[in-house]
């Protein structure tokens, strides 16, 4: 239970001290990596092009065709910036990265409007 107090609380004070992004995108960034890692065989890296498939299937799943929009609030409008928290963590001391790991990985993967338009659910099943 302290260590989940202790968390809240550090994601609250990197936000704060960073003043870019709200504590939401931390904390969603943060259940996607749960999430990846979760369904792996055995517990490893996760590459950033992999945790952002997790971010828009977490993304789909909760907010639908309106992520995009949640993802804005928080302060995210593309793919760069969840690449931006994930540094922001691993700075913060909270994730680990390895050499290869870089900000790179997580440009234009993806757009918003595209990847959670209404169009993209009728397809899937």
């Amino acid at each position: 239970m302290q260590e989940t107090m202790d968390l809240l609380h550090s994601i609250r004070i990197l936000a704060d001290r960073r003043g870019v992004f709200r504590p939401d995108a931390y904390f969603f960034v943060l259940e996607a990596l749960e999430n990846a890692m979760a369904n792996m065989e055995e517990r490893g890296h996760i590459t950033g092009e992999d945790l952002l498939d997790w971010i828009r299937e977490l993304g789909r799943e909760r907010y639908g065709v309106m992520a995009g929009d949640v993802f804005n609030a928080w302060g995210v409008h593309a793919t760069i910036d969840f690449g931006r928290i994930v540094f922001h963590l691993v700075e913060a001391g909270l994730l680990s990265k390895r050499d290869e790991d870089s900000l790179s990985d997580f440009v234009d993967k993806f757009d918003f409007q595209d990847a959670f338009a209404l169009k993209v659910f009728k397809g899937q099943g």
